[in-house]
């Protein structure tokens, strides 16, 4: 985990980390900061259809931090306790840390940099070394949205084309890698400067929602948060906010999952929002700590109760692969027999090594077109 500031460390450049759990906002405060001044690294990822208004993220972030998850297998939201130490051995050889510093050495022109990716947060440590090597004063920013809004919003974006059982099975598993995700970016950012905001304050008065979050990060925007309403001037961010963003507004009562994840969840979104006027509420910070134990032996107990389950979808998943090899090599001695007889009939020498070769290759192409 991150480690706090040297006592006589200089700040340096700013950099607000933007992370947490997916549809939870975080675009819209990276789009907002952007427009207060703050630089975003180019290129941008592009907008689409499930993000029309944009995602303020860099392009090189994104691709750094997905290529190293895919390599571990891990997911954004990814509910698994054991995914903390995977990472942390992952990590250990140095190489993520040294790309990193290559690409932040040459992104640090601007005054004010602000860098969004809801997967940072599994590689804190990096982030924390990289930025201490260069100088870098990071600063943590947590976008906070109710896990049952976040659950319905990723309904909406991925899974609104899948089957009933299916939906109802990432309920559950998208409420748990909601409280693993807020959790782990919790403690990522303790010892740092940090901040947190509710995305519904966020879109209901971005001036006031932000106000607290300039004081925490310390941090130059463009505009007098603190002006009277009668003497604002029109900003940028009064055309890229608004409350129709928010559109998932799901309760308890529209997702099935557990009653004990529900309830912890519901406690651990109760204790970040503390964090919102308080960052580092001790209190706030041991009882998160204890909740973070209970899911970890709560998942264990999980684990265990489906182990059967588990095993036979294992058996039975190894069983088809080996039926889809086998179905392929008959398939290819097939065609190999039909171009020997195809051959023969034409009056044609018979199929030798290197010709066989290139018939089975043309045939594995072949195969893998179909699938």
């Amino acid at each position: 985990m991150p480690t706090s500031p040297a006592p006589d460390a200089q700040p340096g450049t700013p950099l607000v980390l933007v992370s947490g759990s997916g549809r939870s906002g975080t675009s819209s405060l990276a789009g907002t900061l952007k427009r207060l001044g703050l630089h975003v690294p180019q290129p941008e990822v592009e907008a689409s259809e499930t993000n029309p208004r944009g995602f303020y993220e860099p392009q090189w972030v994104i691709d750094f931090h997905k290529r190293h998850l895919k390599e571990l297998a891990l997911f954004n939201i990814d509910s698994r306790p054991a995914a903390v130490d995977l990472v942390s051995h992952y990590i250990a050889s140095g190489a993520p840390a040294a790309e990193l510093h290559g690409w932040l050495s040459g992104q640090l022109d601007a005054a004010q940099i602000v860098v969004k990716d809801p997967h940072a947060f599994w590689f804190a440590q990096v982030w924390e070394q990289v930025t201490a090597e260069l100088g870098v004063d990071l600063r943590w920013l947590t976008a906070l949205r109710h896990p049952a809004e976040v659950v319905g919003s990723r309904d909406i974006a991925y899974l609104s084309s899948q089957s009933d059982d299916l939906r109802l099975t990432k309920e559950t598993s998208n409420v748990a890698g909601w409280v693993h995700a807020a959790l782990l970016t919790e403690r990522a950012g303790r010892g740092s400067r940090r901040a947190f905001v509710r995305y519904g304050d966020l879109l209901a008065d971005w001036r006031s929602a932000l106000a607290p979050v300039q004081e925490q990060l310390d941090l130059a925007f463009n505009t007098d948060l603190a002006t009277p309403v009668s003497e604002r001037d029109h900003h940028p961010v009064d055309d890229f906010i608004e409350p129709s963003m928010r559109k998932s507004q799901l309760t308890w009562d529209d997702v099935r999952t557990p009653d004990w994840l529900r309830d912890m969840a519901e406690e651990v979104w109760q204790l970040l929002g503390v964090l919102t006027t308080s960052p580092d509420d001790e209190e706030s910070q041991k009882r998160l700590d204890q909740v973070h134990e209970d899911y970890t032996a709560r998942y264990a107990d999980a684990v265990a109760l489906t182990f059967d389950h588990t095993r036979a979808a294992s058996v039975l998943a190894g069983r088809e692969a080996r039926d889809a090899q086998r179905a392929t090599v008959q398939q290819l001695r097939r065609d190999l027999e039909q171009a020997r007889h195809d051959g023969a009939a034409a009056g044609a020498p018979g199929v030798g090594g290197r010709e066989a070769a290139r018939i089975l290759g043309r045939a594995v192409v072949r195969r893998i077109a179909r699938r």
